[in-house]
Order: structure tokens, then C-alpha cells, then sequence
């Protein structure tokens, strides 16, 4: 029996996940229109290949990646492009983004498609239909799987695949293990052999009984060797990347440091769903499968196209009146949504519908008591009073000093505060300052290069133009000398030649 191993801190916030997970997953109905974020995805935005007024078909690719960090974008269903202009998106920071609009025709009329020879393919080339089919992280980091999955810059000894879906509410990795497990392990084989990985360990909560039991039915079934499904103890945030890799391999990542260099890479199990779709079926990323929980009448998790509105989504599980906002993600790491009518992204793994009976506000917040009880609940291990201190007083390069970008934002020292502080607040608004200084001191240093450099080429331009007109007068002056002794040459030589002339003797004077 493997033996775990503990992360420091976590909290148990009540799991809620009971509502959801009722009934098996449905499809969601084609909505009135896709609103298609171009953006969905860490790295650069894809780039619109199509035109309004044209009609495009499913799994038809509508933004093209751009860069070596991005990913490809397609259309969910076949139909109209009818705009592409800036909407709001599923974004924390509010604020629109470049869109595709489709308004589906109801046909639902793939493209042509089919799936790769996975056995005499070259790993480059799987790869790459990786990044044109759009596959990135579902787990929330939307890191294109791609690069991901690729092992040259390190020995890849163990795969893990993350089931641990440790966030309150969330249930659609629980419900996806339990009805596709054989694709998911289709998948993470793919990838062990993509990474060239010994072995593929999957953790799975332990208050998740039935994904446990459909995924070592599946290994066994599908006699897949040296992979196997764990139980870890249910605690938040046992999801964690890092926390999750500690679990199952005893391995500390430690600052600064990335799991690859210490021979583990980690996947989410919705991720290996959609790696074998996309390579044994040549399907692009074009659905996922949500949960939608909350302010509604009916809590299940939906198959659901990407771009559907979340209002229209909703409106699935019976909306209740009161519901008057909603998040994107569990309660504990969330984002709010600036409208209900924006579009379901890549990393839309859960609605959560909200209303004030069900969420009151939070209280007002307190002064900081020092009670510690932030620090012994943080699985970064770092102190969250100190960060907090820093952040409030804009000190950002000594947040900087006490690691405030390993902090994972979990929620998890905000969820303990007895003073009802909102300390994540406080660390994301430092870190966006100080990324925003960063890119101001890049956008500065590349100005004043560009200024140097400008300077340095008009001076070099004068000194060319000096140096050309310099050796210009120079050729002119010694053109002029070479001129004038050829001339007295010439002259030289002429007179030499020419005979004596005969002096003419005077002519008699007349006499008086």
C-alpha cells in the first residue's frame, strides 16, 4: 500500500457537493449564440481568422494561436458569425475582451475529422495537433497542454493526474470519473507516453467514492500497468498542484522551483479526457463539462458547448428569482462574473448562482489580531499577517521577500480570520501592482533603448555623412591635383616639341 504523506495546513469548508451529483452529466442545449472569447487560455490571445457573415462549422478553427505560448479556438457549433468585437469575458478583471459571436443554425454540421495514428506518429506532431485542437489545463491554470507535454527539458519519472477537485460545490471531475473513465486513462496513457513518465498516479479525494471505484475498475479493465488510483483525505486545498504532488510522492516543490525539475508533471483528469478526444477522435476543445450549483432549483453538471451565455446555462437548472450575481469556480477561489451574459470559457469548471440567503455578506472587517491562525492554515507555508501588512501599506518588495508569489490564493487564511479580513484581496492587488510596475519598468527600459538607439543612429548618420562628404572633398581635392599635373604634363611635353620660332628683324624706321 503506497504510503501519503501530509502538506501543511488546510482547512474543511463544508463540501456541498452532494446537490450536484445526483443525476449523470446532461447535455446542455445549443444556445441562441456562442460568445467565443479569442483569450481563453494562458499566453498569447488567438488571432480571428474568420469574417462577420460567414458561415463556419463545428470544430471549424476561428482563431489561429499565436506565439509559442497560446492555443488554437474553435466554433462550438456550426453557424453565422455575426460579430467580432470587444465583450466582457470570464475574467477577474472585468474587463472585455476581443469575441466571436456565432449565431448557431441548429444543424450542429461538423468539419471533416478523424483521429491521428497514435502509433507510428511522432510525439512532435501529436503535440502540435494538441495546440491546433486548442487542449489546455481544465483544472483552472489553462496552461496549453502542448508544452506541457513536452519532455525534452526534463526526465519525467511520475504523471500524476489530479482528481482530487478539492473546492467546495465543484463536482464535474467527480462526475466525469465516474461515466468516462476508460477515455481519461486513454488519455493519461497518451500522455505517459508523450512525457515518457515510469508511472501515473491519480488522486482522488476519499469523500469521492464512486470516481475511486469507476477509475480502478477502468485500470483493471483496461490492463493498464504501473497506474494507479489513490484516495487522499479529503482537505482543502488537497487539489494544489504542488500540495497534491506532496501527497502522492512525498516531494516538496520548493520555491522557484517547477515539479518537472523534479521529475513529476501534473494533469488534470478533464485535461486527459480532452487529450484523447482531440487525438484518437481529432475533436478540438469545443465543450466541457460544468457544474451548475447554487441559487438553483435543480444542481447537475451539463456538457456544454464553449461560448454558451452562463445566463442561458443556468436557466437549465432553474434559476431561482433572487439570484442577483454569480461565480465562476467553487466559493473558496471563485470569480465574479461581471455579467450573466458572458460566455462559458475553457476554464468555466463551475457556476455558482448567488444570492444573499444563501451568501450573506461578508462582516466588516476588523483589525488584525496577530492570532497566527492565517499562518497555520496556509499550504505554501508562508506568513499571511506579514503579506498582509506589506500589501496594505504597499511595501511590495517586502511582500516580494516573504514569497508573496507562492501564494496559491487559495482562501484558505481568509476562511480562518477571525477579523473577517479579506486577505486574498489584499495579496492579488499586491501582486498585480507589482506586475504592473514590472511591465512599466519593461515598457520605460525598451523606451529609453529606443531613445538610445535613435540617438546613437542619427549620430552614426552625421558620422557616415561627414566621413562620405569628407572622402568626397578628398577625391574632389586629389582629382584636382592629378588634374593639374596632367595639364602641366602636357604643357610640359607641348613645349618641348614645338620648334624655335624665328625672331622677325625690326623694319627700317623711315628717315626724317
Amino acid at each position: 500500500m503506497r504510503t501519503l504523506h501530509k502538506f501543511h495546513g488546510g482547512v474543511h469548508p463544508p463540501t456541498h457537493k452532494a446537490e450536484s451529483t445526483r443525476t449523470p452529466i446532461a447535455q446542455a442545449a445549443i444556445p441562441s449564440k456562442l460568445v467565443i472569447s479569442l483569450h481563453q487560455h494562458v499566453g498569447g490571445r488567438a488571432k480571428p481568422i474568420v469574417q462577420v457573415g460567414e458561415r463556419v462549422l463545428k470544430g471549424q478553427k476561428i482563431g489561429l494561436s499565436q506565439g509559442r505560448q497560446s492555443s488554437g479556438v474553435h466554433a462550438s457549433t456550426s453557424g453565422t458569425v455575426t460579430a467580432i468585437d470587444m465583450q466582457l469575458v470570464a475574467h477577474p478583471s472585468g474587463l472585455p475582451d476581443l469575441c466571436i459571436t456565432i449565431v448557431p443554425d441548429g444543424k450542429d454540421e461538423w468539419i471533416e475529422h478523424s483521429g491521428a495514428d497514435l502509433k507510428n506518429t511522432p510525439h512532435s506532431e501529436l503535440r502540435h495537433k494538441l495546440r491546433k485542437a486548442g487542449v489546455v489545463g481544465l483544472g483552472g491554470a489553462v496552461f496549453p497542454s502542448d508544452l506541457k507535454a513536452d519532455a525534452h527539458r526534463h526526465k519525467i519519472t511520475t504523471l500524476v493526474l489530479n482528481g482530487a477537485e478539492c473546492e467546495p460545490y465543484i463536482t464535474c471531475d467527480d462526475m466525469l470519473m465516474r461515466e468516462r473513465a476508460a477515455d481519461i486513462l486513454s488519455g493519461a496513457e497518451l500522455l505517459r507516453e508523450l512525457l515518457q513518465a515510469e508511472e501515473v498516479l491519480i488522486g482522488i479525494e476519499d469523500n469521492k467514492p464512486e470516481a475511486i471505484a469507476a477509475m480502478k475498475r477502468a485500470i483493471q479493465d483496461g490492463r493498464h500497468e504501473r497506474m494507479e488510483a489513490i484516495p487522499v483525505p479529503t482537505m482543502y486545498p488537497s487539489g494544489g498542484a504542488k500540495q497534491l504532488i506532496r501527497i502522492l510522492t512525498g516531494i516538496e516543490v520548493a520555491h522557484g522551483v517547477r515539479s518537472t525539475e523534479m521529475g513529476v508533471q501534473c494533469f488534470n483528469v478533464a485535461t486527459a479526457y480532452s487529450v484523447w478526444r482531440a487525438l484518437a477522435h481529432g475533436e478540438p476543445l469545443i465543450s466541457r463539462v460544468v457544474t451548475v450549483t447554487g441559487n438553483v432549483e435543480r444542481a447537475q453538471n451539463y456538457e456544454v458547448l464553449i461560448g454558451t451565455p452562463v445566463n442561458e446555462l443556468v436557466a437549465l437548472a432553474g434559476n431561482k428569482p433572487d439570484t442577483d450575481r454569480y461565480i465562476m469556480g467553487g466559493p473558496m477561489m471563485g470569480v465574479n462574473l461581471p455579467a450573466a451574459t458572458v460566455g462559458v470559457i475553457k476554464a468555466t469548471n463551475c457556476i455558482i448562482a448567488m444570492s444573499d440567503a444563501l451568501f450573506p455578506p461578508a462582516p466588516p472587517a476588523l483589525p488584525c489580531i496577530r492570532c497566527t491562525r492565517c499562518a497555520d492554515v496556509c499550504p505554501a507555508e508562508l506568513q499571511p499577517q506579514e503579506l498582509y501588512w506589506f500589501a496594505k501599506a504597499k511595501e511590495f518588495g517586502k511582500a516580494q521577500q516573504y514569497h508573496l508569489f507562492d501564494c496559491i490564493e487559495c482562501g484558505a487564511c481568509s476562511y480562518v480570520c477571525p477579523s473577517h479580513i479579506p486577505l486574498v484581496q489584499y495579496y492579488t492587488f499586491a501582486k498585480s501592482e507589482i506586475r504592473a510596475r514590472a511591465e512599466e519598468k519593461r515598457n520605460a527600459d525598451r523606451a529609453r533603448e529606443r531613445h538610445e538607439f535613435r540617438e546613437y543612429r542619427v549620430e552614426r548618420e552625421k558620422q557616415e555623412k561627414a566621413e562620405k562628404l569628407a572622402a568626397k572633398e578628398k577625391a574632389a581635392k586629389e582629382q584636382a591635383i592629378k588634374t593639374q599635373l596632367a595639364s602641366e604634363s602636357a604643357l610640359t611635353e607641348t613645349g618641348a616639341a614645338r620648334p624655335l620660332e624665328t625672331v622677325q628683324p625690326e623694319a627700317a624706321l623711315p628717315k626724317e
